[in-house]
């Protein structure tokens, strides 16, 4: 859906050229950043954690930023909100990671803040609620910031919301740098609660304008009204909803792709005239539909799918077209993600050492990945003149 408001997309537009000769920027997010509040483990034994860093845009930030050691990470760009409730040691913990980051001051607010609940059970049962009133970013947003010249453009969304944006940074880009629009990758993640069969028309107008969308396996099902998880995370269920997608048609030209997120099940990379591709999961589960308990490694779930969908971002960006190499980066991120709760433990290089993550060198967990999924017979192609991931 088109807005009719030409007086704001002028505006809009006008605005966008504050963009131009900004620094080059491979990824930006309108995801928001969040102070979690997270509740985990069985009855008997819940653990709280206060004060986390969370929020989806900030996790798929830092998946981004797993693979983009300095200088790379100054072309991660993002804009958190801080309000008069802002801790110190977050304040610090965000500066460490050394991007082009924007940080807002908001004295006449408080920062928004979620409450999470995860359960013990197989199926990671998830609950979330807002504490604090939220702040959204918008397009506009992106402009200030000098941010909308990304190369990946990442939102989390309802469809329609999803629609407006794109045609809103499209026109931007294509009036202010002619042929930008063309060259911007979106990277749709729709929002849980409006995955539903009354939104599925309007997602079906939203596959046209992104390049990828990549819904979880349950959010997916959603959208054909398909609740029990039984069903749901059936390898046979997840193929052929993905398959409507594909046929509907993804980005500009068809051109896009599926990435289905299944937790410990791996992902599923589907896009038009080529065969589907199952990924594992970093930390894979026995049994086709992921009802083997976690592995001993996973701590917390929260973040692993922004993270990422980051990862893909950055895959995107190094290998431009190959969905199945950027969806292998993402597994590798959303293994950092969910090794602890909050996010991932960055170690700055000695001489002679390069960053640390969780203790481990990104370059080796994603040799490692890399080696066993080809292993298995996937081939995750390279072209001549690619840069590597890290």
């Amino acid at each position: 859906m088109q807005s009719s408001n030409i007086p704001y997309q002028n505006w809009l537009r006008a605005r966008g050229a504050m963009a131009l000769g900004a620094p080059q920027v491979d990824f930006t997010t309108l995801g928001m950043f969040i102070i979690d509040e997270i509740h985990s483990g069985p009855p008997n034994a819940r653990t709280v954690v206060r004060d986390a860093i969370g929020g989806a845009g900030t996790y798929s930030i830092i998946g981004a930023r797993l693979f983009s050691p300095p200088p790379h990470s100054h072309k991660i760009g993002w804009i958190v909100d801080a309000g008069r409730d802002f801790p110190s040691t977050i304040r610090a913990q965000l500066k460490a990671l050394d991007t082009n980051l924007l940080l807002r001051e908001a004295p006449d607010r408080l920062t928004t803040r979620g409450w999470n609940s995860y359960g013990a059970g197989p199926n990671d049962h998830r609950e979330f609620r807002y504490l604090t009133p939220k702040k959204r970013l918008e397009a506009d947003d992106l402009i200030a910031a000098r941010l909308v010249v990304a190369k990946t453009i990442h939102f989390i969304c309802s469809p329609v919301r999803a629609q407006m944006v794109a045609y809103e940074l499209c026109g931007i880009l294509d009036d202010c740098r002619p042929g930008a629009g063309a060259a911007t990758r979106f990277i749709w993640e729709p929002v849980p609660d409006l995955c539903t069969p009354e939104h599925r028309l309007d997602m079906y107008k939203t596959l046209k304008l992104v390049h990828v969308i990549s819904p979880n396996h349950a959010e997916l099902a959603g959208f054909y009204g398909i609740e029990d998880p039984t069903d749901n995370s059936s390898r046979a269920t997840i193929e052929a909803l993905t398959a409507k997608l594909v046929t509907a048609g993804i980005g500009p030209h068809n051109t896009g792709a599926a990435i289905v997120r299944c937790g410990k099940m791996g992902c599923l990379v589907s896009s038009h005239g080529r065969p589907p591709v199952w990924l594992p999961a970093y930390y894979s589960t026995d049994g086709d539909n992921g009802e083997g308990p976690n592995h001993e490694k996973v701590v917390d779930p929260t973040g692993g799918g922004n993270t990422f969908i980051g990862g893909v971002a950055i895959g995107l960006v190094r290998y431009p077209g190959n969905f199945v190499m950027a969806a292998a980066m993402g597994a590798v991120a959303a293994s950092f993600a969910i090794e602890q709760i909050g996010i991932p433990v960055l170690e700055k290089g000695g001489a002679g050492r390069g960053e640390r993550w969780n203790g481990v060198e990104v370059g080796r967990r994603w040799e490692e990945y890399k080696a066993r999924v080809e292993a298995m017979g996937v081939v995750l192609e390279t072209w001549e003149g690619m840069e590597a991931p890290v």
